[in-house]
């Protein structure tokens, strides 16, 4: 049903009509918010809570504060109360006269905190502005996992929140992740380890992730030492989205294709399998079970997907490879499958772009070793089939590393959704142009927005229609 049709979003629509009655002039992205917007302040200084469940929750409000109140959803890790994404922004934001808060969501749930955090997110709206009085405004921030928290409160947020930023998140939803991942990890096992029994899924314990991702790492780092394993693994970060450019690295040249395996075999160094498999309990612990399958996945349409084919194709026939082959035994082995229930729950739970309710902003980096900014383009894609792609705009800066924002991008990137908002249109606020030169104007940190189109997403199934049974 497109966006204009939909009952859910009238009193979005509502508070659109009435904020165009202002106009702001293009400085005003730059600008501090009016003092006129100001609510009454009932508390100021640092303020902390306890909701229902046992969540904690954290807020800073400023003596001068401007109404705004800036609701930050944080990413996957302890479920420790943070209401900003670094200290150097919240201390530029509450010299701006923002309030800002956050919970720590469910502290007796996984790290994987879906099941609650939206929930504990609203909740937290409410028992601070007990405290603080009623926000002129309510502006939501989520980096990461708490990008996909962020997507799910401008989904639902109508009559809660104004509008959302997004930083970094994981918007394609945890069975996207865990699928690509899966698919990774099993061609590592499959070329690389072809005498061993890797688990790769249904982990009883951490220590049994932990063991998983050191044999996995370990089995990359030998293969690194001859072509054929450098091939290999090549197809292995195709099929984990995994860029071609790393940190301390010049961008490896379009058609330097052992330049670009170096710098993906960089990201296997540094540890990213510890993180993925550490990541993969936490998500089964939560949905009840193993949510990826490729039971049915044909790999060579798979890779053909993938921006990094043409790499993966000159590496193997440098190496005197049979990527055929390789692919052939991928495809033959493929008879992992999923438990339909915990499918059913992540959806529920750990899902976003099923619509918007607010206007959304989400930002990326080019070069995200942790959530590939080709998530942002699944995102979209689902978002413009629900109708409401007018309410989204993404943007791209220029750099290697997972949600590695300077201060500026990140105020930049808040007044340009403000800018929406309050008029009830994107105009060019949202242009890589204007947020580098709303960034640049800031004098903070520098700035690196560019024009940028993400490649597909290299992932290939969205339901799991060979999954009834394992």
């Amino acid at each position: 049903m497109p966006a204009s049709t939909r009952p859910r979003t009238h009193r979005t629509r509502l508070r659109i009509a009435l904020a165009t009655l202002a106009t702001l002039t293009s400085a005003a992205l730059t600008a501090l918010p009016s003092p006129a917007a100001r609510a009454d302040t009932a508390a100021a200084g640092h303020l902390t809570g306890t909701l229902s469940d046992g969540a904690t929750w954290v807020a800073d409000v400023p003596e001068n504060w401007n109404g705004t109140l800036l609701l930050f959803s944080h990413g996957f890790g302890p479920t420790v109360a943070r209401n900003a994404p670094t200290d150097a922004v919240r201390t530029e934001l509450l010299a701006e006269g923002y309030a800002m808060a956050g919970s720590s969501y469910d502290p007796n749930g996984s790290m994987w905190a879906l099941n609650s955090a939206e929930r504990d997110q609203f909740a937290t709206i409410d028992a601070v502005t007990a405290k603080i009085g009623t926000p002129h405004r309510t502006l939501a921030i989520g980096q990461s996992m708490g990008g996909l928290v962020n997507a799910q409160l401008a989904r639902d947020g109508g009559g809660r929140i104004d509008g959302a930023l997004g930083q970094c998140g994981l918007v394609a939803g945890g069975t996207d992740l865990d699928n690509y991942q899966f698919d990774a990890e099993y061609t590592i096992a499959r070329l690389l380890l072809p005498e061993q029994d890797v688990k790769l899924v249904r982990f009883g314990t951490s220590d049994e992730a932990a063991a998983t991702a050191k044999k996995l790492t370990d089995a990359v780092t030998a293969a690194q030492a001859t072509p054929q394993g450098r091939a290999r693994v090549a197809l292995a970060a195709a099929f984990l989205n995994l860029p071609a450019w790393s940190p301390g690295k010049d961008r490896p040249a379009a058609t330097d294709w052992a330049g670009q395996e170096a710098q993906q075999y960089d990201w296997f160094a540094q540890g990213i399998l510890s993180f993925v498999e550490g990541g993969r309990y936490a998500i089964e612990q939560s949905v009840g079970g193993n949510n990826s399958w490729n039971r049915g996945v044909d790999y060579a349409d798979l890779l053909a997907g993938s921006e990094h084919a043409p790499q993966v194709h000159a590496l193997y026939q440098a190496a005197g490879l049979d990527l055929r082959s390789d692919l052939r035994a991928l495809t033959k082995g493929a008879t992992v499958t999923a438990d339909p229930a915990a499918v059913r729950t992540a959806q529920r739970t750990s899902s976003a772009g099923q619509g918007l309710d607010v206007p959304l902003l989400d930002v990326h980096t080019t070069a995200d070793n942790l959530v590939p900014v080709e998530q942002e383009n699944r995102f979209a894609a689902r978002v413009r089939a629900s109708g409401d792609g007018a309410l989204l705009r993404q943007a791209y800066v220029e750099r290697q590393g997972h949600c590695a924002f300077t201060t500026a991008e990140t105020v930049a990137a808040l007044h340009a959704l403000e800018h929406r908002v309050s008029t009830g249109h994107w105009d060019d606020a949202a242009t890589p142009a204007a947020l580098q030169r709303s960034a640049t104007a800031l004098g903070l940190d520098g700035a690196a927005y560019v024009p940028y189109r993400p490649a597909q997403l290299t992932v290939g199934r969205d339901t799991p229609e060979h999954t009834t049974h394992h």
